[in-house]
């Protein structure tokens, strides 16, 4: 009765003891060959002994140099694989033992060989014409597809007969040609794993040398110290090198020829009569060799071997230019000065210059002479071997001759420059004189004297009205001496400018004017614009004075009310006299003028902001502006949108790629709305478009692209989903936990989720994204025109109030001084609950 009771009390000893498991992580595992992988062991409950077996149930021992296995403590042992290789591969089992208790888990690991290019040279080298054979050997598990590219396009063998794609993944040209020549892509893929590696691979095409003589006959000179210069030029790939042959022999560098550092050109040094004949230019690379024969004519070139300087003074009779050439044949005599050029028997129509020849020898005849005369001479000899041409220097020794302007304009205080330009030779010095006194004087502090090696200035800083007058130039050389008299004259301020018509609007008007008659001697700096209400003060403004400026615009007038107006114009001396006024009656309050428009693409070219300048506002300030806009090629405008009175541009974002748009921006006041400003515009291409994508193809079904777009997009789903389940609790895994399985996610709270509101609205119009900007700073007026003038300041102040027409539908109001207003393709611009939409 005791042995059962033990019995039974032990079996639920047993009953109770905790059970050992075994698990492994990861729970499977893929290894490239070459690469290290480790799997961990983890044991719940007393293990005294882990131990790891290798596929072929051989048990384990630490230590091993390409698995290696350590026990890390008392509940987990690491397995490293190092280095692996397809022997590797197989089922791994860990083992825990304490007693007779023990538990066992399996690992598959699987050995798979990555892409890898065994062979694939670059750069791979062929002559053209050659049947060419590009390596790219490329091994892998599974075997990989082979694809080649050249140019960023997948070769199509089936397009282009001579292209072949081997067995062996080779590419194979047949005939290769120059234009072949380039980067190739040899792409590897491995479907199964979605594993894809590639090689560039340049492709030199090597091309037989083309050979050409620069000149078939070449003649050269037989002077002691003369050379001849043959020279051919070669192309070819790669760069011929070029050697020279004469009667069979090569020639080298040295006392009699000298050849240039790529061969193309030979010097034959001290040219005698027996170097004439035939010369051979070898032109040789790994493509083959060309040859071309060039001939050498040996002669006497001609030598000018008299030539010399001669000196004239202006207004002697004459002087003679001699010139002495040898040569044979003999030679022909030129002369030429700066453009001209002199033959035998040509003489000037004024008979001034005459050319005579007689044998070797040429003379150039000048008569009366000039000092224009002066200067360099070339003499030509010239044969049908070539020509020698030196050069001889005419002096003509003439008087001082004064140049510039007699007359400077300046007033009191203010520094004036006489220029006394000189023309002399010798060079002549350059006295001041005043009243027969030279300057300065010591009663002339007021005066400074600079000097250049042609001109000379004095400078005056007129104190009084004594200081304007007569100033004297002397110049003498041992030629003579020159004088001249400069006067100083007193500037005056500007005469009035004449108004020619006054332009009235609401509340700008464009004053029309003729510039004075009288500068005063210096230019107008700016214009003075006066106006006012009969009887009461004058206002004034003053603007800069540009070329051809002929029109002011006044702003900040009152509709409907009389002014006068008069100028002035303002030069250095000062403010000339007025203009008489002129009287005009600004029109009624009325609409606006239309807006000036222009576009500036942004930095993404379906981008565009529309800027406008405010024209004249009718006398009643802006409200606000209206824009719409829409494609050219299509009839439906899209919505209007309403932007607020200080507004200067619009962000159109969100168009269709190269397509025309047409632009409508009209301003309103209390009167109406302005004529629409209009400006159109095209979109740039659509930077992603690729050029020929059909014609290229990949080579992939639209099934397959299909298929891959729903892996990706699947896949993609699942790590969000995942994502959301570890950090947010939510998803379709939290739903699946809590509904399937009765647990939470991890981390998961107790408490449950305050309820909350969300309110989702959905739009199924196509509209582009707008951007609205507006800035609190207006943008002056520039210029001013018959029916758009400028206005820098409006009449009346804005009240800063935004005003919505309730009626008007298909207008959405921007309320902020700086708002945005964007709409995504086929989503409507959300608006406001009391604004209907388009």
């Amino acid at each position: 009765m005791l042995q059962i009771r033990d019995l039974i009390w032990g079996l639920l000893f047993a009953g109770c003891a905790a059970a050992i498991q075994v698990q492994i992580t990861p729970t499977q595992g893929e290894i490239s060959v070459g690469e290290s992988k480790f799997f961990l062991c983890e044991v719940v409950g007393d293990a005294k002994d882990i131990d790891w077996y290798t596929p072929s149930g051989e048990k384990i021992l630490p230590n091993r140099p390409d698995i290696f296995v350590s026990r890390n403590d008392e509940t987990t042992s690491t397995l490293t694989i190092y280095h692996a290789n397809v022997d590797s591969a197989g089922i791994y089992k860990c083992v825990a033992r304490n007693g007779d208790k023990e538990a066992q888990a399996t690992v598959q690991v699987k050995i798979f060989q990555k892409i890898t290019f065994q062979s694939a040279p670059s750069p791979q080298e062929f002559n053209e014409g050659d049947d060419a054979d590009i390596v790219c050997d490329v091994v892998s598990s599974p075997p990989p597809a082979i694809i080649w590219k050249h140019k960023g396009s997948r070769i199509q063998v089936a397009k282009d007969v001579r292209f072949k794609i081997m067995a062996n993944g080779h590419l194979h040209i047949r005939g290769i040609k120059k234009i072949d020549e380039g980067m190739y892509n040899c792409e590897a893929r491995i479907m199964a794993r979605g594993e894809i590696d590639f090689k560039m691979i340049e492709v030199v095409v090597n091309v037989l040398p083309t050979i050409r003589a620069r000149l078939s006959e070449v003649n050269a000179t037989a002077d002691s110290d003369r050379h001849a210069l043959l020279a051919c030029d070669a192309d070819g790939f790669p760069e011929p090198s070029v050697t020279w042959a004469h009667n069979n022999v090569v020639l080298e560098t040295g006392n009699k020829y000298s050849l240039s550092d790529d061969g193309s050109e030979l010097l034959i040094k001290s040219v005698k009569k027996v170097d004439e004949g035939d010369y051979t230019c070898i032109a040789r690379n790994k493509a083959g060799e060309k040859a071309e024969e060039v001939s050498l004519n040996v002669f006497v070139k001609p030598r000018i071997t008299y030539l010399n300087n001669q000196t004239a003074s202006e207004f002697d009779e004459q002087v003679t230019l001699t010139c002495e050439a040898s040569g044979d044949p003999t030679p022909t005599i030129s002369w030429s000065f700066q453009n001209r050029v002199f033959t035998e028997g040509e003489q000037s129509l004024d008979r001034n210059i005459m050319v005579r020849t007689h044998a070797r020898v040429s003379s150039l005849t000048l008569k009366n002479v000039l000092f224009t005369y002066a200067g360099q001479y070339l003499c030509t000899a010239s044969n049908s071997i070539g020509q020698d041409i030196k050069q001889l220097y005419l002096e003509v020794r003439y008087a001082p001759k004064i140049l510039g302007p007699v007359t400077v304009y300046t007033w009191e205080g203010n520094a004036a420059n006489i220029s006394c330009e000189v023309e002399a030779y010798p060079g002549a010095s350059v006295v001041w004189f005043r009243d027969g006194l030279q300057l300065p004087s010591a009663n002339n502090t007021n005066m400074k004297i600079y000097k250049t090696p042609t001109i000379s200035y004095l400078e005056i800083t007129p104190d009084s009205q004594n200081d304007f007058g007569s100033y004297n130039c002397t110049a003498t050389n041992v030629m003579g001496s020159e004088s001249k008299e400069f006067i100083l004259i007193q500037a005056e301020v500007p005469s009035s400018p004449e108004i020619e018509q006054v332009e009235p609007f609401s509340s700008t008007a464009v004053v029309k004017f003729e510039e004075p008659d009288s500068m005063g001697g210096v230019p107008i700096i700016k214009y003075r614009v006066e106006w006012r209400l009969p009887g009461q003060a004058w206002t004034g403004k003053e603007h800069y004075a540009t070329d051809d400026m002929t029109a002011i615009t006044i702003v900040g007038l009152k509709p409907e009310t009389t002014y006068e107006v008069k100028m002035s114009a303002v030069n250095g001396k000062g403010e000339g006299e007025s203009s008489l006024p002129s009287t005009f009656k600004t029109e009624p309050v009325r609409e606006p003028s239309a807006p000036i428009l222009e576009v500036k693409v942004q930095e993404r070219g379906n981008t565009l902001k529309v800027n406008w300048i405010k024209q004249d506002d009718g006398g009643s300030p802006i409200k606000h502006y209206l824009v719409r806009y829409k494609a050219k090629h299509v009839s439906d405008w899209k919505p209007e949108i309403r932007i607020p009175h200080n507004s200067e541009y619009v962000m159109l974002s969100g168009l269709d790629w190269n397509t025309e748009y047409e632009v409508h921006v009209v301003a309103e006041n209390q009167q109406g709305k302005s004529e629409p400003g209009v400006i159109a515009f095209r979109t740039a291409t659509d930077p992603t478009t690729i050029p020929d994508a059909v014609d290229g193809g990949s080579g992939l079904g639209t099934g397959a692209i299909v298929g891959i777009l729903i892996v990706v997009f699947f896949l993609l789903l699942l790590g969000v989903d995942v994502t959301c389940y570890f950090l947010n609790k939510c998803g379709l895994l939290m739903c699946i936990a809590v509904n399937f399985c009765g647990k939470a996610g991890p981390g998961a709270k107790s408490t449950d989720m305050e309820e909350g509101q969300a309110a989702f609205t959905k739009d199924d119009s196509k509209e582009p994204i707008v951007e609205v900007r507006t800035e609190e700073e207006q943008t002056p007026n520039q210029g001013g025109g018959p029916t758009e003038p400028n206005e820098t300041t409006p009449l009346t102040e804005p009240d800063g109030k935004a005003v919505k027409d309730d009626s008007t539908k298909g207008e959405t109001e921007v309320k902020n001084a700086t708002a945005e207003v964007k709409t995504v393709p086929n989503e409507a611009p959300q608006t406001n609950g009391n604004e209907s939409k388009a």
